[in-house]
């Protein structure tokens, strides 16, 4: 129903496509992953898309956004944030997500899904009430972490995971890969920021270990690449795989660093990852973040400038003309918007209006545009 794509104005590389192996993204305007807290909790249709996800997803589509990654998707049930959050641990989930899928590439879309688990952030309420921590009244449980330390006062104590528990949750990634590609998904990105499993295994602030996974870079970065190894393994080689990282957890004295970052970042493009999306913080609460328009970017350009691996740039990227600065200034490839496209679903089609770009237009709505 899509009318025939049209050439982007020369100037406006926001509305250029962008190719990874096999993916070609038709611009450069990406949704980042963001949770929506909407699933049943429990019961055979726990972590299945319902019609919320489907009417959320599609109007951005219908908006005219490039790639829309779907929110963070547990790969099991104790690696959900709450008890409403998405899954793809079954096949049942795999079914509902098809529809959302089969929409997107209908009308110009790449679907693509964030794998993810929360860690010791795991068992909590929804945002809007307030996000605390729940117990099994609530459908809730006992969340795990590299070290036994809870995320904040008044949060549960997480199990220490064992060296085969470990094992058990990087099959569980290289599962919900697998359980990706039958639900129709063209990109997959690995949920390594914002203080959950794999970024808790990064930082020495959460990781204690003094076994093969703790203490050195090597050793806290050995889980991350381990579930890239597993998760590449079964992607298919055509398609892209993401990494999503937190470049500083915005603490003074022990946490994960810029320079970590930079780091990680070469080892990961050895290991598979196509693109790095960069956001930062979410490991502690107490840390001091200095929140402003495009406050993430000067991260990703970094990564990008020092070890050529593609970036995404995220954080208050609200403005067309802050968007394409980003990009025409070589900072990152791509820009991932989160709470603007909540509040706008059609960001690009506005956008593309104030670039002078064109961008396909659903035929339904031939006479708006």
């Amino acid at each position: 129903m899509s009318a025939a794509p049209a050439a982007p104005a020369a100037f406006a590389a926001l509305f250029a496509p962008y190719t990874l192996r096999s993916v070609t993204i038709p611009n450069r305007v990406w949704m980042a992953a963001m949770c929506q807290y909407s699933a049943e909790a429990f019961g055979p249709n726990a972590g299945v898309a319902n019609e919320w996800h489907f009417a959320h997803y599609a109007a951005r589509a219908v908006g005219g956004t490039g790639l829309i990654v779907q929110e963070a998707t547990a790969v099991s049930p104790e690696g959900r944030i709450t008890p409403y959050d998405l899954g793809i641990w079954n096949d049942t989930q795999v079914e509902a997500l098809r529809r959302i899928t089969s929409f997107l590439k209908a009308h110009g879309a790449i679907p693509g899904i964030q794998i993810a688990h929360a860690g010791r952030k795991a068992s909590t309420d929804r945002t809007w009430k307030g996000g605390a921590p729940v117990g099994p009244e609530a459908h809730g449980w006992q969340p795990v972490a590299p070290s036994a330390v809870p995320f904040a006062e008044g949060h549960s104590l997480p199990h220490e995971l064992t060296t085969d528990e470990i094992r058990e949750i990087v099959s569980r990634f290289a599962a919900a890969a697998e359980r990706a590609f039958a639900a129709g998904y063209e990109v997959v990105e690995i949920h390594g920021a914002h203080g959950y499993l794999i970024g808790e295994f990064l930082s020495p602030h959460s990781n204690r270990r003094t076994d093969e996974y703790g203490g050195s870079f090597a050793n806290r970065t050995r889980f991350a690449l381990e579930v890239v190894d597993a998760v590449r393994a079964v992607w298919p080689e055509e398609l892209p795989l993401f990494f999503r990282i937190s470049a500083t957890d915005w603490l003074e004295e022990e946490g994960w660093t810029a320079d970590e970052t930079v780091r990680l970042a070469s080892l990961l493009q050895e290991h598979g990852v196509d693109l790095l999306d960069v956001s930062t913080g979410g490991l502690a609460p107490h840390a001091k973040i200095p929140v402003g328009p495009g406050y993430q970017v000067p991260f990703a350009a970094r990564v990008k400038a020092e070890t050529g691996l593609p970036v995404a740039a995220v954080g208050l990227i609200t403005e067309p003309e802050q968007a394409e600065k980003i990009l025409a200034n070589g900072e990152a490839d791509a820009v991932l918007l989160g709470r603007e496209l909540l509040r706008d679903p059609y960001w690009a089609r506005r956008a593309a209006a104030e670039l002078g770009a064109e961008i396909p237009t659903p035929a339904p709505y031939h006479r708006s545009w």
